[in-house]
This record gives structure tokens, sequence and C-alpha cells, in this order.
């Protein structure tokens, strides 16, 4: 009757799961986890074999496969059907927790599940998950006995089998209070007894964490040496259960002979400083009461260390200081590359600036050049019809101050670009710096031909608008003035501001390299491998 009252329990939470269901589940997946076998025979006779393999290795989204679904909701009769179209590959899938349909099994401790699977697939008894725990940790650290002895009796190396931290089955179950499954495994295994974790810490240091006194008791029991031995931080049972704050367990340790009470940790430490300092009061009576005495009244110093201990802080130190010059070195290495590399961005970011220099000097040369044979007007070419004042050949605008004011700034325009283009066409700068104030001057200069072409059009605009419209040629001068004088005034603004910067780094890194307190790695950025302005994306020259 009872078992009967279990069951139901069991198909109403199973039922509760499979209304919840998981995203991105087949259709397959929802008839398996409602444990219809009809429905599911179906689907898998209605499947060619190339569509079989595919519906048994689909996956929702927590990557679980139908195998999978059945093992963790306890569908013995569908795992054993489907397990037929499944090979080790598949069965093996594991879940985005890290288990597969066994693991899943061992782990809810259905025994009918694990047996059905393994003597499929014997070989899933050593698949892990991402902590590098097997089904045998798992269901040890569940305390589900049956899954234990079973898999124990399978393959007893399984308890030998550590996680990715160094603890066995054993540590866990102990941990965990589960005593039977303590002496199963030490039954089968005896020696993982003494096995240390990647903190030193033995089964026994895992058994005083948790709350079971018959766990200590038996581990005692199978090896009593074990109350006398110390982890990784020199702490032993008694150390940890105190700052536990396991009274039963304290008071099993301190009836015990072999207990060495005066142990003082590598904090400096006995049991009853962790006791007081964690102020567990009933703790700290029992100490005292067995005469367990504090560092400071044992008027002892820190135990010394042995000789291998400081030859091995001696190799640890060396190996610090190679493992931080090999940084050093690596750190100046990419230091000098990225410094290679900037010169380089540098570099092409001048010659392109030269060639872009040169190709606007000769189009403004042109225009210029052109603007003084195209003037508005024309020019007298009729020998028989010379008005009188003017000469064969001169513009009919010649008298006028606009086309005079056009005239010079036309010209200024013309040779300002011509000088450029003889100096960018006749020398060669090879050295990046000097390449970079040649630019300083030449784009100055180009500033200038821009202003005075601008000048000059907008000059001889007022002559070809007329008197009427002059109102257009005063709105197109106040129109270029205002883009002209900001364009300019934030170039310059540029330059200024590059220059105060540059100033204030160069400074600094004088300052810097007369400091004592500047190490070696520091003072080699500091030098010329990286030039004042490039650490800069964009700056005007």
């Amino acid at each position: 009757m009872a078992s009967s009252v279990g069951q139901q329990k069991l198909s109403g939470k199973k039922m509760t799961k499979q209304l919840t269901g998981k995203r991105g589940d087949t259709e397959f997946h929802s008839v398996v986890r409602g444990g219809n076998l009809e429905l599911a025979l179906e689907i898998i006779n209605g499947c060619v074999e190339g569509e079989l393999v595919e519906l048994m290795s689909k996956q929702n989204q927590s990557a679980e496969t139908a195998l999978y679904v059945a093992a963790e909701y306890g569908h013995v009769e569908l795992v054993k059907e489907m397990s037929k179209y499944y090979d080790i590959g598949s069965a093996s899938i594991k879940a985005r927790n890290g288990y597969d349909a066994f693991h899943v099994a061992a782990k809810q401790g259905d025994f009918e599940m694990v047996k059905v699977i393994l003597e499929v697939f014997p070989q899933l008894s050593v698949t892990f998950d991402q902590s590098n725990s097997t089904a045998l940790h798992t269901a040890a650290a569940q305390g589900h006995i049956n899954v234990v002895n079973f898999l124990l009796e399978t393959n007893s190396s399984l308890a030998t089998i550590p996680k990715n931290n160094g603890k066995t089955a054993l540590h866990s179950s102990a941990r965990n209070g589960h005593v039977a499954v303590v002496k199963a495994l030490l039954s089968k295994e005896e020696g993982i007894l003494n096995w240390r974790d990647k903190k030193g810490q033995t089964a026994f240091h895992m058994a005083v964490k948790g709350q079971s006194v018959d766990v200590v008791n038996e581990l005692i029991q199978s090896d009593p040496s074990l109350v006398t031995i110390i982890d990784g931080k020199g702490n032993t049972a008694l150390h940890i259960a105190t700052r536990k704050g396991r009274v039963e367990i304290v008071q099993a340790l301190v009836k015990d002979k072999r207990m060495k009470w005066d142990v003082i940790n590598k904090s400096g430490e006995t049991a009853l400083d962790i006791a007081e300092k964690g102020r567990q009061s009933e703790i700290a009576t029992i100490l005292k009461e067995h005469g367990i005495l504090s560092a400071k009244n044992m008027k002892l110093v820190l135990p010394t260390r042995s000789a291998k201990e400081l030859k091995q802080t001696v190799s640890d130190i060396k190996h610090d200081v190679h493992n931080q010059l090999e940084h050093t070195f690596q750190t100046q290495k990419r230091v000098k590359n990225i410094a290679k590399r900037l010169n380089k961005m540098h570099s092409e970011g001048l010659n392109n600036a030269i060639n872009s220099t040169t190709v606007v000097a000769v189009l403004i040369a042109t225009v210029a050049f052109a603007a003084i044979f195209n003037l508005p007007g024309q020019y007298v070419d009729n020998r028989e019809h010379i008005p009188p004042g003017y000469l064969l050949g001169e513009g009919n605008i010649a008298p006028q101050l606009p086309f005079a004011i056009f005239f010079i700034f036309d010209s200024l325009a013309l040779f300002i670009s011509l000088a450029v283009v003889v100096v960018q066409t006749s020398i060669v700068v090879v050295e990046r710096r000097a390449k970079k104030q040649m630019m300083s001057i030449i784009n100055k200069l180009m500033w200038l031909a821009c202003a005075f072409v601008s000048v000059a059009f907008l000059a001889l605009s007022y002559i070809v608008v007329g008197k009427e419209e002059r109102w257009m040629a005063t709105a197109v001068t106040f129109m270029g003035t205002f883009i002209m004088v900001t364009t300019l005034g934030t170039l310059c603004y540029w330059v200024v501001m590059h220059r105060i910067e540059s100033s204030n780094l160069r400074s600094l890194r004088k300052s810097a390299r007369s400091s004592k307190s500047l190490s070696r790695s520091i003072s080699i950025m500091s030098e010329s491998e990286i030039a004042d302005d490039e650490y800069k994306k964009l700056y005007a020259i």
C-alpha cells in the first residue's frame, strides 16, 4: 500500500514536470516526457533510417535528447525500447548541465534505470560532467546506496577517479554524511581513505565539516591515524570541526587520545583560538575542559619551516621572478611591435598628406592661371574698334577696382601653389620629423592659397552680378567669409592645442626619466620609438 502511494506521488511529480516542459522540445520530446510508449513507438516506426538518427539525437534548448528526458522522468520501458535505436555516441550526448542520460539517472537514484542503460551501454559508467564527476561520484554525493553498490560491482576503480578539485566520491559522501556509501566505497577501494584533494584535505577532513558523527567514527575506525593528518593550511580535523561549529563532532574528537591538541596551523592558531575568534563559546568551553590552550598561552612561536619547505619557497620565488621577467620581455616586445605599426601608419599618413597637397596645389595653380584668361566681358580684340584708353588684348573690365583685387589675389594664389609644387617635386625627405615640419609649412601656404583664391572669386563676383544685383555678391561674400574663417580658425585651434599637448607630454617624459622610481620597462616606452603625437588618432599640422 505504501509502495502504491509512493508511486502515485512520483507520478504526480512527473506529471507536473511534463506540464512545464522545456523550450525547444520536439513532438518526440513531449511524447517521451509524458511516458506514452505506444505513441513514441509509432513516431519511431514512421521514420526512415536517416530521419530516425536525427530524431534520436535531436536536442531541445537545454541540450537534452529524448533518451535523457526518458531517463530523467523514470520511464524505464521507454528507455528499453529507445536504447535499440541509439549508439554509444548519441547515448552519451550531454545536456547543458553536463549530464548524459545515464548520469542523470544515477543522480536521481533510479536503480532500475541505471541497470537498464548500463546493460546496453556499459561505457557510460566512466563518462563525466564539466567538473569531472562520474555517475558514481554524483550518486555517492546524493547517498543513493543501491546505485553506488551496483556501480562498484561493475567497476570498483570508479571510486579512484577524482573531480577537478581532487575530491573523490569518498570525499563527497563523507561531507554529506552518507555512512552506508562511505562503507561501500571503503570496502572496494580502501586506499582512497588517505587521498587528498587540492587543498590537502582527506575524506576525514570533509567528514568533520558535515554533521554525521557516525561517518567520523567509521573513518577513524578504518584508519585511526586520520586524526593527526593536517591539510594544506596546517589544520587538523579538530581545527576544521571547530571552525564549522560542529559541537558533537568536536566532542567525539577530543575524546580520542590520539588527537594532537597542540597543533598550530599556518595562521598561528590552535583549535581554541579558532573557537574564540568565531565566538563558538560552547566549543571553546569543551576545548578548555580538555586542556587545550591558545597559541599565546602555550608560549610557542610559529613552527619553523623545514629545509624542504624553505627550498620549495626559494624555488617558488625563482619561478615567480622568471615568470615576471618573461612577462616583462613579452610586454617590451609587444610595445616595440606597436611602435613599429604606429610609425608605419604615421608615415603612410604623412605620405598621403604630401601627395594630396601636391594634387591640390596643381589644381589651384591651374584654376588661378586659367581664371585670368577667361574674364567676364572678354578682351579688346578688334583692331578696327579699339575704345579710347584701351589697348589691344586688354580686358574690358580692367579699369574696375574689383578686377584689381581679383588680379592681385589670383596671382598670389597662383605663385604660392606653384612654389608648393616645386618644393614637393624637388625635395625628398626621408626622416619623419623633417617630413612633418615640411608638411607643416606647406599646409600653411596652402591655407593662404585657398584664402587668396576665395578673395579673388568674391571680387570678381561683384562684376559678374552687376550693380542691380550686387546684393547677391554681398550675400556670397558673407557666406564664403564665414565658411573659410570657421574652417581655418578650427584648424588653427587644433594646431595650437596639439602643440600644447605635445609640449606637456615631453615635459612629463623628461621628468619621468629623471625620476629614480621609474622602472626600466616604463623608461623603454619613453624613448623616441613612439613620437609625441602617435597616441592621437587625428591632429592638424
